[in-house]
């Protein structure tokens, strides 16, 4: 079983691509939502992988030796602590996507639900009005079989835990060279609850949550870009002690015509070498529709024109940026011209002094005459 295949990464792929890409599978392959056969199993194979590839040690100790530290050994433990009896693969996804989170380090109370975080694609359009938008997030959230309380309805209740006396934790001691050294550490037994379940629910399994797909309204602040984040209060993860946030990331939506820079947008007009001249008339994109605009003659290449209120509101401040045209005179190639076109060029730099290669008639062009008899 290949850890890097498992999470469809590369050998050289940053922690945060392992992280991201464990994200993924896992709510593919979660209980709660995948029913199809083997996806249980798929599921604690990836929490495994993902169990080593995310720490450093573990992941250099694979990379070596092809295997996690202590796999294959008697009493050997693949996850370091985590493995072996009583591991339960979902411990990593709730770690990550928010579970029972501070509940597990001692009796401190209710533990509030994690913040959850996702991405949104938005639109120059959306942006510039500021529109409220949707985005779908995968939430734990109440068990409605069992309505939090981890037994099965109608079951026997919940005990308190023999191994901790309810308190969550238990004292272990170690010997170090400083002499023995008492610790408290998360009870094994009740990990951290206090209390044990003699009928888990069916549904949950005994959390007392379970996973959710729902969709959350954003209102989007007036010209926000690309990178910002916003965060929308008690839309994460549920909790005994309160809701945690959701984090939405922004992802702006390239436009086909225009390019942002801040508050103002750009717009790449090509021209031809007559109408910078001469002048004329071009069509510009704008977010309201297109708009026509005038070339001054003698326009030069990389010259700009500005319109006037008419880019994204900024940020942070008043005001309106602008869509700035920029010119770029476009230079056909010999073969693009047509010979009238060639020879009004040469008779334009005739008269300006302009001295340019004179058109020869190449051997094959000399040939063709001979056949057609000119």
């Amino acid at each position: 079983m290949d850890y890097y295949e498992l999470l469809s990464v590369s050998r050289t792929a940053s922690a945060d691509e392992i992280k991201s890409s464990y994200r993924k599978l896992a709510l593919k392959y979660h209980p709660d939502r995948n029913k199809e056969p083997g996806a249980a199993e798929q599921f604690a194979r990836i929490n495994e992988a993902y169990a080593v590839l995310s720490d450093p040690e573990k992941r250099a100790h694979y990379d070596r030796f092809g295997s996690a530290p202590g796999a294959g050994m008697p009493g050997g433990d693949p996850f370091g602590g985590m493995g072996g009896v009583g591991f339960d693969p979902m411990d990593i996804f709730e770690q990550l996507f928010g579970g029972l989170g501070g509940a597990r380090g001692g009796r401190r109370g209710p533990a509030r639900g994690d913040d959850i975080e996702t991405e949104a694609r938005v639109t120059l359009l959306q942006a510039r009005a500021g529109e409220e938008i949707e985005v779908e997030v995968d939430r734990l959230t109440t068990c409605e079989h069992c309505h939090g309380g981890r037994t099965e309805p109608g079951g026997k209740p919940p005990r308190t835990c023999p191994t901790c006396g309810g308190m969550g934790a238990v004292r272990a001691q170690a010997r170090t060279i400083f002499g023995v050294v008492e610790t408290q550490q998360p009870c094994p037994t009740c990990r951290g609850e206090g209390q044990t379940i003699e009928e888990p629910c069916t549904v949950c399994k005994g959390r007392g949550r379970t996973l959710k797909a729902e969709r959350v309204s954003v209102k989007l602040p007036r010209g926000i870009d690309e990178g910002y984040r916003i965060r929308v209060a008690g839309r994460g993860h549920e909790g005994p002690g309160g809701n945690g946030d959701l984090y939405v990331h922004i992802e702006m939506e390239p436009h086909p015509d225009l390019r942002r820079e801040q508050e103002h947008l750009i717009y790449t007009a090509k021209i031809g070498f007559a109408k910078a001249t001469l002048g004329g008339e071009i069509t510009v994109p704008t977010l309201d529709g297109p708009q026509a605009v005038e070339v001054k003659a003698g326009t030069q290449h990389g010259e700009l024109h500005r319109l006037r209120g008419q880019g994204l509101p900024r940020l942070q401040g008043a005001g309106v940026g602008d869509l700035i045209v920029e010119y770029e005179i476009a230079v056909p190639k010999p073969g693009q011209l047509t010979p009238e076109a060639r020879e009004a060029l040469h008779a334009y730099a005739r008269a300006v002094g302009d001295e340019v290669n004179e058109h020869r008639e190449g051997f094959l062009g000399k040939v063709g005459k001979i056949f057609r008899g000119e």
